[in-house]
């Protein structure tokens, strides 16, 4: 479709796609996936938010489709009626609708900004972004790595930088005191915060020591000094420890498990046998110091041993043993997840238990030794379309597609699992386009180890998006079914595009 002459005065980008017939529309909806319509009760009224969209267009081809219907014309007001869209009521006259997988699916009520609005094409199901949040307006947020060379230069106050994921649940959680503080300071002191999750920013991450989220960098004259950690995250612990900042002070390391007074055996790779052998039925527990559901589960494993330990016809006796350790034991016995429980009787191994976190279920089960309900099969025991790749294949696997989707997992970690399920439904849309694989890596495997660090993996799940083998970047979109097709269909209908023009060519 043709724009109007003020139109190209305007500059608006040849990528609006113009719109005012309602089969047009509906193919265009049946065509693309991510759509964001203008609708506007006049050309002159749409004059403004078609300068940004130009912008905006530019950023997400080929992810995303940018649309104007101009109600106030003849044709065009019909389809405006049909589609229930009346911009006359808005006070600008404009109104903008997002249209997903065909179907409406929300009216964009976030920042009308070139930022906002790309990233909310990118990821119409993701959570707004930080400087979208009128509460953190006096957080000065940084977007590149020539913005923060430029900040630290210019700035003379002291800075305080929180490197952060939009994903990180303890940054979500430490945001809102951390724009607190920034209001409060402000005059006095900058507090920052950075993104700097994608892979753009590795030089960064390498150069402030960012190993996890968040990690927050203090500066003075654009010099950084200390990491802003092991202290209180409230707005006031930030201002308190502002006026006197120091390097992070050691923390006190945690008492062994074994050092502590409880009357759970605790077991070595050097009396273990012995002890097996000398106790007929033993409940052990293997963990890890660092383990948080080790942590849960100490105090009803340390119950039920007191428990054992008083009764006069004791079924058992219950033990531990810190793998990170005892290393030799952990390899014996196949420990790749805390915590796991293991049962012996009359010195031999007999079930593993997953299912025993309280101290009644350990001694009514105790009471009654039975063999577990059978394990679900491992992720790459399933049939899927999930190709499960290892160190010495990784890079001539993915040589062999176009487009791959790679997820780089460990078996025991959460987020993984939740994601799990719809990584595979994802490949099984795609399963018979043979240019598309959807990949996972088990990072727990000894042999994967340096695949992981090597493919910059430094939390779990991560994902990476690999052209014939290449890697291009770090996937960050929605962790669902819908969020791993579209990055796919996006990729895929770049492609057809290409190919359209080149035979337009032709």
């Amino acid at each position: 479709a043709f724009l109007p002459a003020f139109a190209y005065s305007l500059k608006v980008s040849p990528l609006i796609e113009k719109i005012s017939d309602h089969k047009d529309f509906k193919k265009l909806l049946r065509t693309r996936n991510n759509v964001l319509v203008l609708y506007s009760k006049s050309a002159a009224a749409a004059e403004s938010s078609l300068r940004l969209l130009s912008n905006v267009a530019q950023e997400v081809k080929g992810r995303g489709t940018i649309s104007w219907i101009d109600c106030g014309d003849t044709e065009s007001r019909k389809l405006c009626k049909k589609m229930k869209v009346d911009p006359n009521s808005k006070e600008k006259g404009v109104e903008l609708l997002h249209y997903k997988d065909g179907a409406f699916h929300i009216e964009y009520s976030r920042a009308v900004t070139l930022k906002s609005m790309v990233a909310f094409l990118k990821d119409p199901e993701g959570a707004p972004l930080w400087e979208e949040d009128p509460e953190a307006k006096d957080v000065v947020h940084v977007d590149s790595e020539k913005e923060l060379r430029r900040l630290l230069k210019k700035e003379d106050k002291p800075l305080l930088m929180m490197f952060y994921a939009p994903w990180c649940g303890v940054c979500k959680r430490m945001m809102p005191s951390y724009q607190q503080a920034a209001t409060e300071l402000k005059g006095k002191y900058v507090l920052a915060g950075m993104n700097v999750y994608s892979a753009e920013f590795e030089r960064i991450k390498e150069e402030y020591n960012v190993r996890g989220y968040p990690t927050i960098c203090y500066f003075e004259k654009g010099k950084f000094l200390f990491h802003f950690e092991n202290y209180g995250a409230t707005a006031a612990d930030i201002a308190e420890w502002l006026k006197n900042p120091q390097a992070p002070q050691p923390q006190a390391p945690e008492t062994p498990w074994a050092d502590e007074e409880n009357v759970v055996y605790h077991l070595t790779d050097e009396d273990f046998d012995k002890f097996i052998k000398d106790h007929s039925s033993v409940l052990v527990m293997f963990h890890a110091p660092w383990c948080g559901h080790c942590k849960k589960m100490k105090p009803e494993y340390e119950k039920a041993a007191e428990f054992l330990h008083v009764a006069s016809d004791s079924p058992g006796v219950l033990a531990a043993v810190d793998a990170t350790v005892n290393k030799a034991l952990a390899e014996r016995y196949h420990i790749s997840g805390f915590p796991t429980l293991k049962y012996f009787k009359d010195g031999e191994e007999k079930y593993t238990l997953p299912h025993l976190r309280t101290k009644k279920k350990i001694i009514d089960w105790l009471l009654n030794p039975e063999a577990p309900p059978p394990p679900e099969p491992a992720w790459e025991e399933k049939h899927t379309s999930i190709i499960h790749l290892a160190g010495e294949d990784f890079r001539e696997s993915l040589k062999k597609k176009k487009h791959t989707l790679v997820m780089f997992y460990a078996p025991w970690c959460p987020h993984c699992k939740n994601a799990i399920p719809h990584f595979t439904t994802a490949a099984e849309v795609f399963k018979e386009d043979r240019k598309i694989a959807y990949a996972a890596v088990d990072c727990a495997k000894e042999q994967n180890h340096d695949l992981c660090k090597q493919e910059g993996v430094d939390g779990y799940p991560t994902f990476n998006y690999y052209n014939y083998g290449k890697f291009v970047e770090k996937y960050t979109g929605e962790r669902g079914e819908s969020g791993f097709t579209t990055f796919m269909r996006t990729l895929r209908e770049r492609d057809h595009e290409r190919v359209g023009k080149k035979k337009d060519e032709l």
